[in-house]
């Protein structure tokens, strides 16, 4: 069992899980005290905002973990230290902006904008030691600690929304403050403990600070794109249908997560292996690897989208309370988990492309979908005039990803299809004779 726990692969899980279980347990909690109006407006703070930190973490992560991971300890002082410093110059920026947003903030009448302009600055500034301690613990490959840090800043949040229900203080701003509350906590911990390595800021080197700037810049396109695609649905929902209507269809969103423990853990692991066939110049094996994982994945989501599609209405009474069920939400979550089967397949073309260092193309696929996403939003609500228009066009938008990542990777690599359900099948035999084998006790 001490060796199962210690699989990269079961920690890297498990940090993923808790980190999704506590999402759905937060987000349960607040459909339960907010309105529907204050709900809506703070998924909204929540996508703008991390539209915003976007701007650090497509520059920095897929970065600092390339020219971090496996360099010697004078190197990785510097890599940590370059990232630092970029990530405390946006994060100033954005503080400037702050302030001079704040002096138009009495011309605002819409809640959410209010609310944005009024913490953004002070939660990127809160947030950053955090980021820069899971994307430098990613490079380390310490999962374990990841977990731990995941737990404190989603628990500590959980615990702080309890206080404020006791204290009948529970509203937007509330919540707001206690995010921030606990992203404080979170950054003063990883300080602490060295796990940020912030000390390293005085290793820093203009000749490092450019070479993750222009690798970043790339990945930073893909990454702001890709979050943007994610929130876009967020901004057209709640200008054409109200932050009400954004509620109903976050719902289900938020209960993706179960398809999202998985995927996100199968792409932390599979990184490192294809990164290092892709060195080797095994074009074969980084096709084979492709192949495997998505198949695995595409099959491990098999039972949960029959289970979904059957207890959908009872999911989102169990989550969202009693207001959710009489509305669209069990019905938006059984067209998005139809559409999660094509998730593993799609983004590991995606992160194939990077791998292979062909992040312009896996940019320009990112940008083809967002967009398909928003011509198919706006079309889609239009005619439809409800919050279904947004699922059907989440359809459209998943399958031209999916087309062009698998055209344009074909230019590259010997991909095909052909045997995928058998490797798939195989993988998934491997993987439960492997944790049996590990469980069962050693005889003497």
């Amino acid at each position: 069992m001490k060796t199962l726990l210690r699989s990269r692969h079961i920690q890297s899980l498990t940090g993923n899980g808790v980190m999704a279980v506590f999402s759905v347990l937060t987000y349960s909690i607040l459909f339960r005290f907010l309105s529907e109006a204050d709900m809506g407006n703070w998924i909204f703070f929540q996508f703008a905002f991390l539209l915003l930190d976007t701007f650090r973490t497509g520059l920095l992560q897929t970065a600092l973990i390339k020219f971090y991971a496996g360099a010697d300890e004078l190197r990785q002082r510097c890599v940590a230290g370059s990232a630092w410093y970029i990530g405390l110059l946006v994060t100033g920026i954005f503080g400037v902006l702050n302030l001079v947003a704040l002096l138009f903030a009495s011309r605002l009448h819409d809640v959410g904008v209010l609310v944005l302009v009024h913490w953004f600055g002070l939660s990127l500034v809160l947030t950053l030691p955090f980021n820069v301690a899971i994307w430098v613990l990613q490079a380390e490959q310490r999962f374990d600690r990841i977990l731990y840090l995941r737990l404190l800043n989603q628990g500590s949040f959980i615990v702080l929304v309890f206080s404020l229900y006791l204290l009948h203080q529970v509203n937007l701003t509330r919540i707001i403050q206690v995010f921030l509350g606990s992203s404080l906590l979170s950054s003063v911990v990883v300080v602490g403990m060295g796990w940020s390595r912030l000390t390293a800021l005085r290793h820093r080197s203009p000749l490092v600070v450019r070479e993750l700037f222009h690798f970043g810049k790339y990945s930073f396109g893909t990454f702001l794109c890709s979050n943007l695609l994610r929130s876009s649905d967020t901004f057209i929902i709640k200008f054409m249908l109200g932050p009400a209507a954004l509620a109903v269809y976050n719902l289900p969103q938020r209960l993706l997560e179960i398809i999202e423990i998985p995927l996100r853990s199968g792409l932390s692991t599979a990184m490192p292996s294809m990164s290092a066939a892709v060195n080797r110049q095994r074009d074969d094996e980084v096709t084979t690897l492709l192949k495997k994982y998505a198949g695995f994945l595409t099959v491990l989501f098999v039972p949960i989208v029959v289970g979904v599609l059957y207890f959908a209405d009872t999911i989102v009474g169990l989550i969202g309370g009693g207001k959710y069920v009489a509305t669209e939400a069990a019905n938006l979550y059984r067209i998005l988990i139809v559409c999660s089967l094509l998730f593993p397949l799609e983004r590991f073309l995606g992160v194939t492309l990077d791998i292979i260092g062909r992040p312009q193309l896996n940019l320009v696929k990112v940008v083809l979908a967002l967009a398909v996403n928003v011509g198919a939003d706006v079309a889609c609500i239009h005619f439809s005039h409800s919050i279904y228009g947004a699922a059907w066009a989440s359809v459209f938008t998943l399958l031209a990803s999916t087309v062009y990542g698998y055209v344009v990777l074909r230019r590259f690599l010997p991909i095909s299809f052909r045997g995928l359900p058998e490797l798939a099948a195989a993988e998934v035999r491997s993987r439960l004779n492997l944790v049996l084998r590990r469980l069962r006790p050693i005889r003497s």
